[in-house]
């Protein structure tokens, strides 16, 4: 007679991981790769617009030149000739830098893991914009945190406001991408930059300034960052990234922050990946020195100011009366709002019939969210597709209203 054997089952995961959910726009992604799906839900930029042969020179002159370090193990903080360029970039724009301010990351969203790892503790409060970043709120999940929003407008969170939920809530940080934010578009103006600023120095308050697009500037004038105010250098992060500019595909970003934090983020990356890729970070050190990005740049962005052009063009048309938009000055994204009555989530199955896709506004949301609200990526189709794209969002919003 053969004993059978019972196996107990595994521990079950980790709390964070049953609480927190995977991305709906990764989700939404996979259901419409069809070919045929014209897809607004990305928030990817045009593959055709890489500097491929300039990226690929510089990968070759690395690995022909060093091949024994590009290969290496590296430092943690980053290679020294990359975290120069990024210093000397900063500086450029009004924010002096100096290489050691600066920490190279996986892309810039393992900086914002590495900064809950170093300054959360669970259940410590973070406040967002509202909307927010939808992979912002997911890492906050993961650490733990109670995250609040902080009311705002179309031009951004509202100062008074943050003052207010810092005295009551009591706050560890703030996080903002104030600049063609995701997933509004919207930039946060010069006065209440200062204002932010001035809140995080009289009532303490750690500020991430997330920066992933502010390069992508198709009109108005260039607004500084808000570390770039005095009063708040000793506590403001500033993030950024090659993905909108260079290539996401190199997953080269950086982070540039106060020592003692800087320093507790290189011990956090020890933990998580030792270091980011040497060959990647030594072609892009060489590409920035060998080639003219922002020349490079000002290129790409003038073809999606002409893809924005578009998307606002045909949305009058598109959307149902009484809906109204964002009309961003760069970056990717736009925001709308339908009448009340529509759900954005509902509708998305027979929007997607149509093959055609957007992101409901939904999980962007920290606290009670707008169901009318929906995102746009206007970068990666043409002003062709994107207006037929937007025929087939009119047709299938349509059909909602009969």
């Amino acid at each position: 007679m053969t004993d059978v054997i019972e196996f107990a089952p595994v521990p079950p995961l980790a709390a964070r991981a049953r609480a927190v959910g995977g991305s709906p726009v990764r989700d939404i992604l996979a259901v419409t790769a069809r070919p045929e799906v014209i897809n607004f839900a990305g928030g990817l930029p045009a593959p055709e617009f890489f500097d491929q042969e300039g990226i690929a020179a510089a990968f070759r002159d690395v690995l022909a030149e060093m091949p024994a370090r590009a290969l290496q193990y590296s430092t943690t903080e980053g290679e020294p000739g990359l975290r120069s360029a990024l210093a000397a970039r900063m500086s450029v724009r009004g924010l002096p830098t100096d290489a050691d301010d600066v920490l190279v990351t996986t892309g810039s969203q393992q900086a914002l893991s590495l900064l809950a790892t170093a300054l959360l503790e669970p259940g410590d409060t973070v406040l967002v914009e509202d909307p927010c970043y939808l992979a912002a709120l997911q890492v906050f999940g993961f650490a733990g945190a109670r995250v609040v929003a902080v009311p705002g407008d179309g031009e951004g969170l509202d100062p008074v406001a943050l003052e207010e939920l810092v005295v009551r809530e009591r706050p560890k940080l703030l996080y903002t991408v104030p600049t063609f934010q995701n997933p509004t578009g919207r930039t946060l103006s010069a006065e209440r930059r200062a204002a932010v600023a001035s809140v995080a120095a009289r009532r303490g308050l750690w500020i991430v300034e997330d920066d992933p697009y502010g390069e992508l500037r198709f009109e108005g004038e260039r607004v500084p960052w808000i570390a770039s105010h005095q009063e708040a250098r000793d506590r403001v992060v500033l993030l950024g990234s090659f993905s909108k500019v260079m290539a996401p595909g190199l997953r080269l970003g950086w982070l540039r922050a106060p020592g003692e934090l800087r320093r507790a983020c290189a011990v956090a990356k020890q933990a998580a990946d030792l270091h980011t890729p040497t060959v990647n970070q030594l072609a892009a050190a060489r590409y920035l020195a060998d080639q003219d990005l922002d020349a490079h740049v000002g290129r790409v962005a003038a073809v999606y100011r002409a893809r924005r052009d578009a998307m606002l063009a045909g949305l009058p048309e598109a959307l149902p009366a009484g809906s109204a938009w964002s009309r961003p000055e760069g970056g990717m994204f736009l925001w709308v709002r339908l009448p009340e009555s529509y759900d954005t989530v509902a509708l998305l199955p027979q929007v997607v019939r149509r093959d055609v896709a957007y992101v409901p506004g939904v999980p962007f949301y920290a606290g009670e969210p707008d169901r009318s609200t929906l995102r746009l990526c206007f970068v990666t189709q043409t002003p062709e597709e994107i207006g037929e794209g937007l025929r087939r969002l009119g047709d299938g919003l349509g059909a909602q209203a009969c």
